[in-house]
């Protein structure tokens, strides 16, 4: 099983980090590690939000993972 910490504190509008993803890069990882948890375990994946501080930021970027999950499904 593949264990998701789901922080989004990375993002460009986050105050407390300086690694500038956007929500397009949340999605893209999202469906990146459903591909190894496929190849690896069965398909087996639990996503854990972690968070972020910017809400905006955040929502947006939680929006994009759980819609990345949902295609997958």
């Amino acid at each position: 099983m593949i264990l998701i910490s789901a922080g989004f504190d990375a993002h460009r509008a986050d105050p407390l980090a300086n690694i500038n993803l956007v929500e397009d890069d949340y999605a893209w990882v999202t469906r990146k590690l459903i591909d190894v948890a496929r190849e690896r375990c069965g398909g087996r994946l639990v996503s854990l939000l972690e968070g972020g501080y910017d809400l905006t930021a955040l929502s947006r970027s939680v929006a994009a993972h759980v819609q990345a999950l949902l295609e997958a499904s």
